[in-house]
């Protein structure tokens, strides 16, 4: 199985010293070309006057404009360790049993618009860039990763192996698996009422559905498998493709 998440807009704050990043210890080493140049071009993208403007970012983020600037040598930690909106707080890596710990760093990837996909345990400096971002000599930042994040995420999911893709479909336009008959996207929906939920608690139900399927310790052979862990402790409805080229949806219905 390979379980897909999102980064966060928020991270935690480089340490005081270490190391910084060295792209070929980072898992998928077919990235490395691609990570470079967008290295570069943040870099160059977060000295410019008009940065907050191609990183859409507000002037209270200054902080981490100017920390871009020295992407490569920020001290480093664990990506697990990195982001820390509310997915990744649902999610709480540092406090799984050690089963659950070992099957999160083998089936999970994160996937982000500077990195492709990195493993929790690769080590990264905070940064500071949204998919939508306009970096400079660059072309969008979807359609750059495209080209190369499909292949290497049906690769990760193994010949046989489940995927489900908890990012948004805002992130889910850097690449999916090509193997759409095995790709369960998620969804939380409202219950018993038309109100949208809350993106904040949305994002933190998507943690909490992977926490529960690491600790499960199954490995579901099929997307109707998939569903029944889930709905061990939610209610789910599944759907399967409604069209070809895409994938089976699982929506999870929150209470009010």
């Amino acid at each position: 199985m390979l379980i897909i998440v999102p980064p966060s807009e928020t991270k935690r704050p480089p340490p005081a010293t270490g190391r910084p990043v060295d792209l070929d210890e980072l898992s998928f080493p077919e990235l490395t070309p691609t990570r470079e140049r967008i290295i570069d071009a943040l870099i160059e993208t977060s000295s410019r006057a008009d940065a907050f403007q191609r990183l859409q970012v507000r002037w209270s983020k200054a902080p981490d404009v100017a920390r871009n600037t020295r992407l490569r040598e920020v001290p480093v930690r664990p990506a697990s360790e990195v982001y820390s909106g509310p997915l990744h707080q649902g999610l709480d890596v540092a406090t799984l049993p050690a089963e659950a710990r070992e099957r999160a760093e083998r089936e999970m990837v994160i996937a982000s618009a500077l990195w492709g996909v990195v493993r929790l345990s690769d080590r990264i400096p905070s940064y500071r860039l949204h998919i939508c971002s306009r970096l400079v000599g660059m072309d969008r930042l979807e359609p750059t990763w495209r080209t190369v994040l499909p292949e290497v995420l049906t690769t990760a999911a193994g010949m046989e192996g489940l995927v489900l893709d908890l990012r948004s479909q805002e992130y889910q336009t850097i690449g999916v698996p090509t193997a759409v008959d095995r790709l369960v996207t998620f969804r939380v929906e409202q219950r018993g009422s038309d109100r949208r939920i809350g993106d904040v608690v949305a994002k933190r139900i998507r943690g909490q559905v992977a926490r529960h399927l690491l600790e499960s310790g199954v490995d579901p052979s099929g997307p109707d498998e998939l569903a029944a862990i889930v709905a061990d402790r939610w209610r789910v409805m599944l759907a399967p493709a409604d069209r070809p080229r895409t994938s089976w949806t699982l929506r999870l219905l929150a209470n009010d």
